[in-house]
Protein backbone atom coordinates (compact mmCIF):
# COMPACT_ATOMS: atom_id res chain seq x y z
CA UNK A 1 0.00 0.00 0.00
CA UNK A 2 1.42 3.36 -1.02
CA UNK A 3 2.03 5.70 1.98
CA UNK A 4 0.15 8.98 2.17
CA UNK A 5 1.89 11.80 0.30
CA UNK A 6 4.02 14.13 2.41
CA UNK A 7 2.47 17.59 2.00
CA UNK A 8 4.86 19.32 4.40
CA UNK A 9 6.18 22.65 3.17
CA UNK A 10 8.35 25.47 4.47
CA UNK A 11 7.84 29.21 3.98
CA UNK A 12 10.96 31.01 5.10
CA UNK A 13 11.74 29.63 8.55
CA UNK A 14 8.21 28.33 9.21
CA UNK A 15 7.22 24.73 8.47
CA UNK A 16 3.59 23.86 7.76
CA UNK A 17 1.99 20.39 7.62
CA UNK A 18 0.50 21.28 4.23
CA UNK A 19 0.54 24.25 1.84
CA UNK A 20 -3.13 25.34 2.02
CA UNK A 21 -3.77 28.57 3.92
CA UNK A 22 -6.72 30.92 4.04
CA UNK A 23 -6.32 34.37 2.49
CA UNK A 24 -6.46 37.57 4.51
CA UNK A 25 -9.76 39.40 4.34
CA UNK A 26 -11.79 36.40 3.22
CA UNK A 27 -12.14 34.44 6.45
CA UNK A 28 -12.83 37.24 8.93
CA UNK A 29 -10.78 37.16 12.11
CA UNK A 30 -9.99 33.51 11.52
CA UNK A 31 -12.32 31.42 13.66
CA UNK A 32 -15.44 32.06 11.56
CA UNK A 33 -14.58 29.19 9.21
CA UNK A 34 -14.35 26.83 12.16
CA UNK A 35 -17.99 25.92 11.69
CA UNK A 36 -17.15 24.42 8.30
CA UNK A 37 -13.48 23.41 8.47
CA UNK A 38 -11.26 21.87 11.13
CA UNK A 39 -8.85 24.80 11.28
CA UNK A 40 -6.08 22.65 12.75
CA UNK A 41 -5.97 20.61 9.53
CA UNK A 42 -5.09 23.62 7.36
CA UNK A 43 -1.54 24.83 6.87
CA UNK A 44 -2.49 28.06 8.61
CA UNK A 45 -5.27 30.59 9.05
CA UNK A 46 -4.41 34.07 7.77
CA UNK A 47 -6.63 36.64 9.47
CA UNK A 48 -8.04 39.87 8.04
CA UNK A 49 -5.61 42.78 8.10
CA UNK A 50 -5.37 44.47 11.48
CA UNK A 51 -4.54 48.12 12.15
CA UNK A 52 -3.26 49.55 15.45
CA UNK A 53 -6.62 51.24 16.05
CA UNK A 54 -10.15 50.21 14.98
CA UNK A 55 -11.08 51.29 11.45
CA UNK A 56 -14.60 51.60 10.02
CA UNK A 57 -13.79 50.80 6.38
CA UNK A 58 -15.59 52.03 3.26
CA UNK A 59 -19.19 52.91 2.53
CA UNK A 60 -21.59 50.24 1.26
CA UNK A 61 -22.02 48.54 -1.16
CA UNK A 62 -18.70 46.82 -0.56
CA UNK A 63 -18.84 43.70 -2.73
CA UNK A 64 -19.82 43.21 -6.37
CA UNK A 65 -19.81 39.90 -8.25
CA UNK A 66 -18.12 39.89 -11.66
CA UNK A 67 -18.15 37.33 -14.49
CA UNK A 68 -14.96 35.67 -13.27
CA UNK A 69 -14.52 36.89 -9.74
CA UNK A 70 -15.43 39.60 -7.28
CA UNK A 71 -14.78 43.29 -6.70
CA UNK A 72 -14.49 44.41 -3.11
CA UNK A 73 -14.00 47.73 -1.36
CA UNK A 74 -14.45 46.69 2.26
CA UNK A 75 -11.73 49.17 3.09
CA UNK A 76 -9.88 47.04 5.63
CA UNK A 77 -12.51 47.39 8.35
CA UNK A 78 -11.31 45.84 11.60
CA UNK A 79 -11.46 46.24 15.35
CA UNK A 80 -7.73 46.76 15.83
CA UNK A 81 -4.89 44.52 16.98
CA UNK A 82 -5.69 44.76 20.69
CA UNK A 83 -9.30 43.66 20.24
CA UNK A 84 -8.22 40.77 18.01
CA UNK A 85 -5.68 39.56 20.57
CA UNK A 86 -8.26 39.64 23.35
CA UNK A 87 -11.46 38.60 21.58
CA UNK A 88 -10.53 36.43 18.59
CA UNK A 89 -7.09 34.86 18.98
CA UNK A 90 -8.20 32.65 21.93
CA UNK A 91 -10.74 30.86 19.70
CA UNK A 92 -8.03 30.10 17.14
CA UNK A 93 -5.78 28.86 19.92
CA UNK A 94 -8.51 26.52 21.17
CA UNK A 95 -9.04 25.23 17.62
CA UNK A 96 -5.36 24.31 17.37
CA UNK A 97 -4.83 26.56 14.35
CA UNK A 98 -1.52 27.90 13.18
CA UNK A 99 -2.07 31.62 12.67
CA UNK A 100 -0.58 34.23 10.36
CA UNK A 101 -1.57 37.73 11.48
CA UNK A 102 -1.90 40.39 8.78
CA UNK A 103 -1.24 44.06 9.56
CA UNK A 104 -1.73 47.35 7.74
CA UNK A 105 -1.56 51.09 8.29
CA UNK A 106 -1.84 54.51 6.71
CA UNK A 107 1.68 55.48 7.81
CA UNK A 108 4.96 53.73 8.57
CA UNK A 109 4.32 54.51 12.23
CA UNK A 110 0.96 52.70 12.04
CA UNK A 111 2.68 49.56 10.79
CA UNK A 112 5.31 49.79 13.51
CA UNK A 113 2.64 50.14 16.21
CA UNK A 114 0.63 47.19 14.89
CA UNK A 115 3.78 45.07 14.73
CA UNK A 116 4.78 46.05 18.27
CA UNK A 117 1.34 45.08 19.56
CA UNK A 118 1.63 41.66 17.92
CA UNK A 119 4.89 40.98 19.73
CA UNK A 120 2.68 39.97 22.67
CA UNK A 121 0.99 37.21 20.66
CA UNK A 122 1.71 33.62 21.58
CA UNK A 123 3.55 30.93 19.59
CA UNK A 124 0.39 30.02 17.66
CA UNK A 125 1.02 33.20 15.64
CA UNK A 126 3.77 31.78 13.48
CA UNK A 127 4.26 34.73 11.12
CA UNK A 128 3.12 38.26 10.35
CA UNK A 129 1.96 39.16 6.85
CA UNK A 130 2.64 42.83 6.17
CA UNK A 131 -0.09 44.06 3.82
CA UNK A 132 1.70 46.74 1.82
CA UNK A 133 -1.19 47.37 -0.58
CA UNK A 134 -2.56 50.22 1.53
CA UNK A 135 -2.74 53.97 0.86
CA UNK A 136 0.25 55.92 2.15
CA UNK A 137 -1.25 59.00 3.74
CA UNK A 138 2.15 60.05 4.98
CA UNK A 139 3.79 60.16 1.57
CA UNK A 140 0.88 60.58 -0.85
CA UNK A 141 -2.21 58.75 -2.04
CA UNK A 142 -0.32 55.89 -3.75
CA UNK A 143 0.17 52.51 -2.11
CA UNK A 144 3.25 51.56 -0.11
CA UNK A 145 3.68 48.53 -2.38
CA UNK A 146 4.02 50.82 -5.40
CA UNK A 147 7.34 52.17 -4.13
CA UNK A 148 10.46 50.12 -3.48
CA UNK A 149 11.72 52.66 -0.97
CA UNK A 150 8.50 52.85 1.02
CA UNK A 151 8.11 49.08 0.94
CA UNK A 152 11.57 48.77 2.48
CA UNK A 153 10.77 51.41 5.09
CA UNK A 154 7.64 49.57 6.25
CA UNK A 155 9.35 46.20 6.34
CA UNK A 156 12.19 47.58 8.46
CA UNK A 157 9.72 49.22 10.84
CA UNK A 158 7.80 45.98 11.43
CA UNK A 159 10.81 44.05 12.71
CA UNK A 160 9.62 44.88 16.23
CA UNK A 161 6.97 42.13 16.01
CA UNK A 162 9.74 39.60 16.66
CA UNK A 163 8.18 37.09 14.25
CA UNK A 164 8.90 36.06 10.64
CA UNK A 165 7.45 38.64 8.24
CA UNK A 166 5.90 38.13 4.82
CA UNK A 167 5.52 41.06 2.44
CA UNK A 168 2.14 41.02 0.69
CA UNK A 169 2.62 42.85 -2.60
CA UNK A 170 0.40 44.51 -5.17
CA UNK A 171 0.26 43.37 -8.82
CA UNK A 172 -0.55 46.94 -9.88
CA UNK A 173 3.09 47.80 -10.63
CA UNK A 174 5.32 47.71 -13.69
CA UNK A 175 8.12 45.74 -12.00
CA UNK A 176 7.08 43.56 -9.08
CA UNK A 177 10.56 42.02 -8.88
CA UNK A 178 12.06 45.38 -7.92
CA UNK A 179 9.48 45.88 -5.16
CA UNK A 180 9.97 42.32 -3.94
CA UNK A 181 13.73 42.79 -3.82
CA UNK A 182 13.34 45.87 -1.65
CA UNK A 183 11.08 43.97 0.75
CA UNK A 184 13.51 41.07 1.04
CA UNK A 185 16.49 43.36 1.56
CA UNK A 186 14.60 45.08 4.38
CA UNK A 187 13.92 41.88 6.29
CA UNK A 188 10.98 40.09 4.69
CA UNK A 189 11.38 36.35 5.06
CA UNK A 190 8.83 35.60 2.37
CA UNK A 191 6.59 37.18 -0.26
CA UNK A 192 2.82 36.85 -0.54
CA UNK A 193 1.97 37.19 -4.24
CA UNK A 194 -0.39 38.87 -4.94
CA UNK A 195 -3.07 41.22 -3.67
CA UNK A 196 -6.01 42.28 -5.83
CA UNK A 197 -5.95 44.08 -9.18
CA UNK A 198 -7.66 47.46 -9.23
CA UNK A 199 -11.01 47.46 -11.04
CA UNK A 200 -14.44 49.03 -11.29
CA UNK A 201 -17.99 48.11 -12.28
CA UNK A 202 -20.94 50.33 -13.17
CA UNK A 203 -24.61 49.69 -12.52
CA UNK A 204 -26.69 48.58 -15.50
CA UNK A 205 -29.50 50.94 -14.56
CA UNK A 206 -27.83 54.31 -14.14
CA UNK A 207 -24.22 53.74 -15.08
CA UNK A 208 -22.97 54.70 -11.63
CA UNK A 209 -20.19 52.91 -9.69
CA UNK A 210 -21.48 49.67 -8.21
CA UNK A 211 -19.31 50.01 -5.10
CA UNK A 212 -19.72 52.67 -2.48
CA UNK A 213 -16.08 53.72 -2.71
CA UNK A 214 -16.13 53.82 -6.52
CA UNK A 215 -13.51 51.26 -7.50
CA UNK A 216 -12.30 48.17 -5.72
CA UNK A 217 -10.00 45.18 -5.85
CA UNK A 218 -10.62 42.33 -8.28
CA UNK A 219 -10.10 38.82 -6.92
CA UNK A 220 -11.11 35.30 -7.94
CA UNK A 221 -10.43 33.20 -11.07
CA UNK A 222 -9.72 36.24 -13.25
CA UNK A 223 -6.73 36.98 -11.01
CA UNK A 224 -5.12 33.56 -11.25
CA UNK A 225 -2.83 34.09 -14.28
CA UNK A 226 -1.63 37.38 -12.76
CA UNK A 227 -0.61 35.56 -9.59
CA UNK A 228 1.09 32.74 -11.50
CA UNK A 229 3.21 35.24 -13.42
CA UNK A 230 4.22 37.15 -10.28
CA UNK A 231 5.20 33.94 -8.48
CA UNK A 232 7.15 32.69 -11.49
CA UNK A 233 9.03 35.99 -11.91
CA UNK A 234 9.99 36.25 -8.24
CA UNK A 235 11.06 32.62 -7.98
CA UNK A 236 13.27 33.10 -11.03
CA UNK A 237 14.74 36.30 -9.59
CA UNK A 238 15.32 35.28 -5.97
CA UNK A 239 15.91 31.55 -5.93
CA UNK A 240 15.01 29.79 -2.69
CA UNK A 241 13.19 32.55 -0.77
CA UNK A 242 9.74 31.78 0.62
CA UNK A 243 6.75 32.52 -1.62
CA UNK A 244 3.03 32.22 -0.89
CA UNK A 245 0.86 32.28 -4.00
CA UNK A 246 -2.62 33.78 -3.84
CA UNK A 247 -5.13 34.54 -6.57
CA UNK A 248 -8.02 32.49 -7.92
CA UNK A 249 -7.28 29.24 -6.06
CA UNK A 250 -10.56 27.32 -6.10
CA UNK A 251 -9.35 23.83 -7.10
CA UNK A 252 -6.29 21.69 -6.56
CA UNK A 253 -5.20 22.32 -10.15
CA UNK A 254 -5.02 26.05 -9.37
CA UNK A 255 -2.89 25.42 -6.31
CA UNK A 256 -0.61 23.01 -8.15
CA UNK A 257 -0.03 25.58 -10.91
CA UNK A 258 1.14 28.15 -8.36
CA UNK A 259 3.38 25.56 -6.70
CA UNK A 260 4.91 24.63 -10.03
CA UNK A 261 5.53 28.32 -10.70
CA UNK A 262 7.51 28.48 -7.48
CA UNK A 263 5.15 29.00 -4.54
CA UNK A 264 5.86 27.11 -1.32
CA UNK A 265 2.26 27.50 -0.17
CA UNK A 266 -1.03 28.91 -1.46
CA UNK A 267 -3.92 30.86 0.00
CA UNK A 268 -7.60 30.18 -0.71
CA UNK A 269 -9.68 33.34 -0.52
CA UNK A 270 -12.55 34.38 -2.78
CA UNK A 271 -13.63 30.74 -3.25
CA UNK A 272 -14.72 30.66 0.41
CA UNK A 273 -17.52 33.18 -0.32
CA UNK A 274 -19.25 30.59 -2.49
CA UNK A 275 -18.09 27.58 -0.47
CA UNK A 276 -16.76 28.13 3.07
CA UNK A 277 -15.32 24.61 2.93
CA UNK A 278 -13.13 25.52 -0.05
CA UNK A 279 -9.77 25.46 1.79
CA UNK A 280 -10.41 21.94 3.11
CA UNK A 281 -11.72 20.80 -0.27
CA UNK A 282 -8.66 22.13 -2.10
CA UNK A 283 -6.42 20.35 0.40
CA UNK A 284 -8.29 17.05 -0.06
CA UNK A 285 -8.14 17.39 -3.84
CA UNK A 286 -4.43 18.11 -3.66
CA UNK A 287 -3.82 15.00 -1.60
CA UNK A 288 -5.75 12.89 -4.15
CA UNK A 289 -3.85 14.53 -7.01
CA UNK A 290 -0.53 13.59 -5.43
CA UNK A 291 -1.71 10.01 -4.93
CA UNK A 292 -2.94 9.56 -8.51
CA UNK A 293 0.13 11.32 -9.94
CA UNK A 294 2.58 9.21 -7.95
CA UNK A 295 3.89 12.22 -6.03
CA UNK A 296 5.16 11.12 -2.62
CA UNK A 297 6.60 14.49 -1.56
CA UNK A 298 4.90 17.77 -2.45
CA UNK A 299 8.30 19.44 -2.38
CA UNK A 300 9.04 17.67 -5.67
CA UNK A 301 6.34 19.80 -7.34
CA UNK A 302 7.52 23.20 -6.14
CA UNK A 303 9.26 25.23 -8.82
CA UNK A 304 9.29 22.54 -11.52
CA UNK A 305 8.47 25.20 -14.12
CA UNK A 306 12.02 26.48 -13.64
CA UNK A 307 13.76 23.13 -14.17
Amino acid sequence: MRPDPDLTTTVGSVTFPNPVLTASGTAGYGAELGAYVDLATLGAVVVKSLSPEPWHGNAAPRVHETVAGMLNSVGLQNGGVEAWLEEHLPALRRAGARVVASIWGFTVEDYARAAQMLSAAGPEVVAVEVNLSCPNLGGGSHLFAHSAGETAEVMAATEVCGKPRWAKLSPNVTDIVAIAGAALDAGAEALTLVNTVMGMALTAEGGRPSLGAGGGGLSGPAMHPVAVRAVYQCRAAFGSIGIVGVGGVARAVDAIELLRAGANAVQVGTATFADPRAPARVLAEMRRWCETSGISHLADVIGVAHV
